[in-house]
């Protein structure tokens, strides 16, 4: 680190600012190495990036530059540059951001080079970067300092960058659908729309406390009671849980609601959704993950969680039974019970021990038990489920859906029991949110809503098995 200041200090005493001003670019390495034919030998080029090899000694060296688009060699050759300009560049480290100025040809190896003519300092990397052969391997640095995984994983660099056009493709879906993104609140007086448990912050001026949101659902369904019949948005989620794999206390979704739809209109909604996020990725009918196909392509299987029970246990949930039947059952299949649990409770409990992890290829299951939905509409036939779907792939949940509950006398009901599950020691069970009902008593037409989790989505289109491997900034001790 010395040796780097000390020639920083020398840049300044041949009066050359070390941390450069603005450069003016006129391509990315990858486009020249893509247009070489047609830019030919004699063309100026000028890049910026920053530099992460040099090889050669006395009066010439290759080097290589990287910038956004990938890496290109450059050729610093004291006949070139000149004496004064050659010692200059024998300042510089790997690590520093450089601009050069040059034009294009093949060594005789055939690598597309550029000669450089001119150069500038941009920027002097006073630290030097993790060890160039191997990268950067040390998993908490990657996570705590994402700007060196940035600058020495290359994979990981374009996973971020294909994060980035998945959600540009899930967007521009949702807008040709007619769509309009929205934003709403961060800051909430009540926790909803979900089950978890809140962030809780206070506000000084006020003087109350609030939580942070754990959903965006029931701002924007009162966007859906003003009239606007086809609303969504893409943003941060905040759930006090533990972290794993799967999970991160800060979360992306996009939640999305269709006036005068209901749940199997999302579900096609939901499929175009996913379809369209792996066209960022890959023009082929399916996608690797952990080297199994997942037919992203194809048309999304459709199953009753009844039924899905049913196939994996041969218990039948659809016969009417007491708590203490649908208990002693649980018992003996070592699913356990809590104290607020109903027979519907029961029945999602045996549906995440026993089903969950073998719905691999995409599956829609639907018909969950009233009593874990609260936003729901019930079944016209069958009130003790609801119309409500989850889409499952690789074992695991990427999006929850319903046709939305617009009654808000039964929605007043619901929100009764979950404060009483709450009372019972349900720590995810939400409050009453009485201005949600109000606003349902103005009348919201029927509607479906849906919401997925962007990062799990965005782990499985870049086969990936954790999800600070897809966040930027993952929560740390």
């Amino acid at each position: 680190m010395q040796v780097r200041r000390d020639k920083m200090q020398a840049f300044i005493d041949k009066g050359i600012e070390p941390f450069g001003r603005s450069y003016d670019v006129t391509h990315h390495a990858q486009e020249l190495l893509d247009q070489f034919e047609t830019l030919g030998e004699e063309t100026v080029v000028r890049v910026a990036g920053r530099l992460m090899a040099v090889r050669g000694h006395g009066k010439a060296s290759f080097t290589v530059v990287s910038d956004l688009s990938g890496k290109i060699q450059a050729y610093f050759r004291l006949d070139n540059l000149g004496e004064e300009k050659y010692g200059e560049f024998k300042l510089l480290d790997i690590g520093d951001i450089i601009g050069v100025e040059g034009t294009l040809f093949k060594t005789h190896r055939g690598e597309i080079t550029i000669k450089v003519s001119d150069f500038s300092i941009l920027a002097k990397s006073l630290r030097p970067l993790p060890e160039k052969f191997h990268g950067l391997t040390d998993v908490e640095t990657i996570y705590r300092k994402r700007y060196l995984d940035l600058i020495s994983n290359r994979e990981s660099f374009e996973r971020f960058v294909t994060r980035s056009r998945i959600v540009s493709e899930i967007r521009r879906y949702l807008d040709n659908q007619g769509f309009l993104e929205v934003e709403t609140p961060v800051l909430h007086n009540e926790a909803g729309g979900a089950a978890a448990r809140p962030f809780i912050t206070h506000h000084n001026a006020q003087n109350i406390d609030m939580v942070l949101r754990i959903a965006t659902e029931l701002h924007l369904k009162r966007l859906i009671v003003g009239g606007m019949e086809r609303v969504y948005e893409m943003g941060r989620i905040f759930r006090n849980e533990g972290m794993d794999a799967t999970h991160n206390p800060e979360f992306t979704t996009i939640e999305a609601y269709q006036a005068y739809a209901d749940f199997e209109d999302i579900m096609d909604l939901t499929e175009g959704i996913i379809q369209s996020a792996a066209k960022a990725v890959t023009d082929a009918e399916s996608v690797p993950y952990q080297g199994t196909e997942i037919f992203i392509g194809r048309k999304f299987a459709r199953k009753h969680m009844l039924e899905a029970i049913k196939e994996q246990t041969g218990i039948d949930f659809w016969k009417d039974m007491t708590l203490e039947e649908a208990t002693a059952l649980a018992k003996e299949h070592h699913v356990t019970v809590e104290k607020h649990f109903t027979v519907g409770h029961i029945i999602n409990a045996f549906f995440e021990d026993f089903v969950e992890d073998t719905l691999i290829q995409p599956t829609f299951i639907y018909g969950h038990p009233v009593e874990v939905s609260p936003l729901a509409k019930k079944n016209a036939d069958d009130p003790r489920f609801t119309d409500r779907f989850e889409l499952f792939i690789v074992g695991r949940e990427f999006a929850n859906a319903f046709t939305e509950l617009n009654d808000p006398i039964d929605q007043l009901s619901r929100f009764e029991a979950q404060a009483k599950a709450k009372e019972l020691g349900d720590d995810e069970a939400t409050g009453i949110d009485y201005d949600y009902v109000e606003a349902l008593e103005y009348g919201m037409p029927p509607t479906g809503g849906l919401g997925i989790g962007i990062d799990r989505l965005i782990m499985l289109l870049t086969d990936v098995t954790s999800i600070r491997d897809v966040l930027l900034f993952p929560t740390m001790k």
